[in-house]
């Protein structure tokens, strides 16, 4: 406990580089946020970092105490973290939300063919990897490209550029200017859990805020369940993040 707190509170009591989870040093990132009203903390998705929110007038000192008192819950969503492994033959890869086997045959075409619910690929097996990440963001900017047509076209706006993302804080951004982000991994994840993240970034083009009227727009713009979309995220959205990290 002394080595992870000395790790946490650092040489002059300020940010925290890291701590130690499971035997990895993993960093912590503080933001101190206006409207924050007590402290929250989640580990990445992926696990390469913890996250601690905090009002601006909370003491670093209690930060780090609250840090402390979390680390078994820490640990246990670091264990819970789905292990990380390339996808290969005979394993299976989520698009689209369902479950699609991999089939490798290295005299087989190199081009990816989805069939069903099989994904079959040729070439070098050492190169699959790779190769199967560039097909899925190819599939994820064809697919967000088309969502986001259909949700400018509603909401009465043009479309702006589409930007693929890989960020592992946001499923998606969209700046003042109107660039819209959206992470290539939503294009495993269920279609409806992927129109729901466009359908928010659209309605941030009309209203660029989370006020009442941005809510009652995205109602309109989103056919389906919000809430539902939101909750299927925070409950398996890591899971997303595991074949290829």
């Amino acid at each position: 406990m002394a080595d992870w707190l000395d790790r946490l509170t650092g040489r002059n009591g300020e940010a925290p580089p890291v701590v130690s989870l499971a035997g990895r040093e993993v960093p912590v990132v503080i933001r101190r946020l206006e409207r924050a009203r007590r402290m929250t903390l989640r580990l990445a998705p992926d696990g390469g970092e913890v996250r601690l929110s905090m009002p601006r007038w909370a003491r670093r000192a209690d930060a780090i105490a609250f840090v402390r008192g979390q680390q078994g819950w820490l640990e246990a969503q670091a264990s819970a973290l789905p292990a990380r492994s390339p996808p290969g033959h005979g394993g299976s890869l989520p698009y689209c939300g369902e479950p699609h086997a991999i089939v490798h045959a290295p005299s087989a075409p190199r081009k990816v063919a989805l069939e069903a619910a099989t994904i079959r690929i040729g070439g070098p097996a050492e190169t699959m990897a790779a190769r199967l990440r560039r097909w899925l963001e190819a599939q994820a900017r064809e697919t967000l490209r088309a969502d986001l047509a259909h949700y400018c076209a509603l909401a009465g706006c043009a479309p702006p550029a589409l930007a693929l993302s890989n960020a592992q804080r946001r499923w998606g951004s969209c700046a003042a200017s109107g660039a819209i982000r959206i992470n290539w991994r939503l294009i495993m994840a269920p279609e409806a859990v992927r129109r729901s993240v466009v359908a928010h970034e659209v309605t941030h083009l009309v209203h660029f805020d989370h006020s009442p009227r941005f809510h009652a727009l995205l109602g309109e713009l989103f056919e389906g369940d919000i809430g539902a979309a939101n909750r299927w995220l925070r409950a398996h959205g890591r899971l997303l993040y595991s074949p290829f990290g």
